[in-house]
């Protein structure tokens, strides 16, 4: 009777598993992943016909390209990934404090990547490359506005994930804190970009000098302010001893979320490479 009732109770530490043994959820990643590596595929193939086969007024991307920026950009996002895989390490032992400081520097990175991006379509707009301005400017918008959108849900998908570490083992309400929490991360966001990207204009102008993150802080200083009150808000919201219902039963949510953000950084090596880096070898 014993063994009857042990072999019919239900693990709920584990994913339910398709016959191949692996668990649901990695498997529907997967398969989302593979779609979206063809269609990744045809947007950098479009490109490359294109590139390869210039059309007449198209402009010379050296003169607009910043490989310094590009390669900051792709340094940002390979830590993020880095930081993302020690997370889901993190989840599997329970260690719940790493959990959320891991990712909460993978969301940082991932919005310093972002920011680099405004910052640099910013600076395609004064030159006069838009989405219709050539074909070039069609299909260079197109692939890496593409993997941006990709980025910024990777992110959200970060924050709410962040978010659900703090769900109590009980039955208290917490949606309310959860709002709270998001609704921050928020105005953290549009504020932090906004003050990055400032930073940025600031250093290309002027730069790399105290005085220029000076005048900075003194024309964007309510930005900076938000970004700092946020930041405190965020720290004081996501202290809590009550337990909570997050622990190894999680790492295949966050392993999921690894193996997405591990994608869209594969995917933007592979841009960096085709796009970026081929017209200056």
């Amino acid at each position: 009777m014993s063994t009857h009732a042990a072999t019919g109770a239900i693990d709920h530490h584990h994913d339910h598993t398709t016959a191949t043994g692996i668990p649901n959820k990695k498997l529907f990643m997967w398969a989302f992943l593979a779609s979206d590596c063809m269609f990744f595929g045809a947007l950098i193939s479009t490109h490359l016909i294109y590139r390869l086969h210039p059309t007449p007024g198209s402009p010379d991307p050296k003169k607009l390209f910043s490989l310094d920026l590009t390669l900051f950009a792709t340094f940002v996002l390979l830590i993020s990934s880095l930081l993302v895989a020690l997370a889901v390490n993190a989840t599997q032992k329970s260690s719940l404090k790493s959990v959320r400081r891991l990712l909460l520097g993978t969301i940082f990175f991932g919005l310093i990547f972002l920011s680099c991006q405004v910052f640099e379509y910013g600076n395609f707009l004064q030159e006069g490359l838009t989405l219709s301005s050539s074909m070039f400017g069609t299909t260079f918008y197109t692939l890496t506005g593409t993997h941006g959108c990709h980025v910024a849900i990777g992110v959200l998908w970060l924050t709410l994930m962040y978010i659900r570490t703090f769900k109590p083992a009980d039955e208290s309400p917490w949606i309310l804190r959860s709002l709270g929490h998001l609704l921050v991360f928020a105005v953290v966001v549009v504020a932090g970009v906004i003050s990055v990207v400032s930073a940025a204009h600031g250093v290309e102008e002027h730069g790399f000098a105290l005085a220029t993150f000076a005048e900075v802080a003194r024309h964007h200083l309510a930005a900076i302010l938000v970004t700092a009150g946020g930041l405190a808000v965020l720290a004081w919201l996501g202290r809590t001893r009550a337990a909570v219902d997050f622990d190894e039963r999680n790492a295949i949510d966050v392993e999921s979320l690894g193996l997405y953000w591990h994608f869209i950084d594969i995917v933007w090596i592979v841009i960096f490479t085709v796009v970026y880096l081929l017209e200056f070898l």
